[in-house]
């Protein structure tokens, strides 16, 4: 039995599996058309020589993989920063942003003119 919130669960499991030097995880379901208090969209930025060699897709199957048992109890969407130490000290976590959310009641109408 899991115990805690998803984040802590997320961190946890990337922590344990990937020896991370600098990790972060945010819960962004507060931008999505979900309920408050919801648990359903992270972010996560996750630097560790666990990447070294790795191309951005294994990366970031990796992670899924990883948390794979939170997609299964309500995770919906994971944005995912996967950097080797050289790769972070270079471009850092600057402009890591998650893209906009579209899904429920911020989707545009079919046919309407955007902004």
């Amino acid at each position: 039995m899991t115990t805690g919130t998803k984040q802590e669960s997320i961190h946890g499991k990337l922590v344990r599996a990937l020896d991370p030097v600098h990790i972060e995880v945010e819960n962004e379901s507060r931008m999505h058309s979900v309920p408050v208090g919801s648990e359903t969209h992270f972010k996560v930025l996750v630097v560790s020589e666990a990447f070294r060699g790795l191309s951005p897709l294994d990366r970031h199957r990796r992670v899924n993989e990883l948390v794979r048992e939170e997609f299964r109890s309500g995770l919906h969407a994971l944005t995912i920063r996967a950097m080797t130490p050289d790769e972070w000290e270079r471009q850092g976590g600057a402009d890591f942003r998650s893209p906009p959310c579209l899904g429920g009641s911020k989707a545009p109408e079919p046919g309407a003119k955007s902004g």
